[in-house]
């Protein structure tokens, strides 16, 4: 039985990322050829001599809405709110803190055109909350909001678009898909003149990437719901590659989710919106992904444990240890690893 401690590592702070690189790829690149069992010492830009002509990255679109923002009590509390999910046009589910100024029927400021009034606590210790305005809300939201950056990045954020990847589209994350913040549109376009394919999903980021994995027996953690979808055209594209046998590649922990989520048992992807709280760790029998790349993630969080699952867990502390002593940056804003 795994626990979630079995995916503890020691991480020194100062490898944490607090700024992104400029461009954005020049971040190194951590390459793992699990058939080889090789590790190689890159930059981001040389994914270009990695890929095939035919291979498929899949590529998860989501964009990050600013959803982060402050709010007061009547006696001048500060309250800081972070939007997590859209339950209709006015109410919410969102983290608080600190939670006891945020008792069920509390109405808390944010300025002069938004009020937010406390519904209800959820099953997690969040809040459901109805926001109080005339006008749009989105446009109100774009000017009260801040980037929801991670609470390890301490640096103020100069550019809020590098917290999003050059390809978003519709707004609907709590986090950045941070794996796809590696690509420029120069290097995208190099790609697909070599012959590599893009697919789109999409899927909401949301409570799942900030919540710990509290019980230490995995199979007792209990993943939070996130929307995702594919289209008709982009699972047709995902299963052609999948009948040639050309490689699939995911961008992220969140593309591995939604192909997962959306695929029979035959490896063939759906067309499919909805729900999933897919939780994926050792072993799993991966049914889509060949191949992934992604950013190097928290000690004993279930990324973590995805990223185990394709491998042993015990390769993947191993690649982190060297990732630490090659000193790479690590979480949101740090470099990325490729696993073939």
């Amino acid at each position: 039985m795994l626990k979630t401690s079995d995916f503890y590592y020691d991480l020194p702070e100062e490898l944490i990322a607090q700024t992104p690189v400029e461009p954005r790829d020049s971040s190194r690149l951590f390459v793992y050829d699990r058939k080889s069992d090789e590790i190689s010492h890159k930059h981001f830009r040389d994914i270009y001599d990695l890929l095939n002509e035919g291979d498929l990255l899949v590529i998860n679109t989501t964009k990050v809405y600013p959803a982060r923002i402050f709010a007061y009590t009547e006696h001048g509390g500060k309250v800081e709110i972070l939007l997590l999910k859209r339950q209709n046009l006015t109410d919410w589910e969102v983290l608080v803190k600190p939670g006891k100024k945020c008792k069920e029927g509390v109405v808390l400021t944010v300025n002069d055109e938004l009020k937010v009034e406390i519904i209800s606590r959820t099953e997690e210790g969040g809040r459901n909350v109805r926001f109080i305005f005339d006008g749009v809300f989105e446009d109100i939201l774009s000017r009260v909001g801040e980037m929801p950056l991670p609470p390890y990045i301490r640096e103020k954020l100069k550019d809020k678009d590098r917290y999003q990847t050059v390809y978003c589209k519709k707004e609907g994350s709590a986090a950045a898909p941070t794996a796809g913040l590696h690509f420029t549109r120069e290097l995208i376009q190099k790609l697909k003149d070599k012959g590599v394919q893009f697919a789109e999903v999409n899927l909401n980021v949301g409570l799942g990437t900030f919540r710990p994995v509290k019980s230490e027996d995995l199979s007792g953690h209990k993943m939070h719901t996130e929307y995702f979808e594919i289209t008709e055209e982009n699972a047709k594209i995902i299963n052609e590659a999948k009948k040639e046998g050309r490689r699939v590649i995911a961008v992220g922990t969140t593309s591995v989710r939604t192909l997962e989520s959306a695929s029979n048992d035959d490896g063939t992807v759906k067309a499919v919106s909805g729900d999933t709280s897919i939780f994926i760790y050792p072993p799993y029998k991966f049914k889509v992904v060949d191949s992934l790349i992604t950013n190097f993630h928290l000690p004993e969080s279930t990324l973590i444990m995805l990223v185990s699952a394709l491998s042993t867990r015990e390769k993947t502390l191993e690649l982190y240890k060297t990732a630490v002593e090659e000193r790479y940056r690590f979480f949101s804003f740090g470099d990325s690893m490729f696993i073939i």
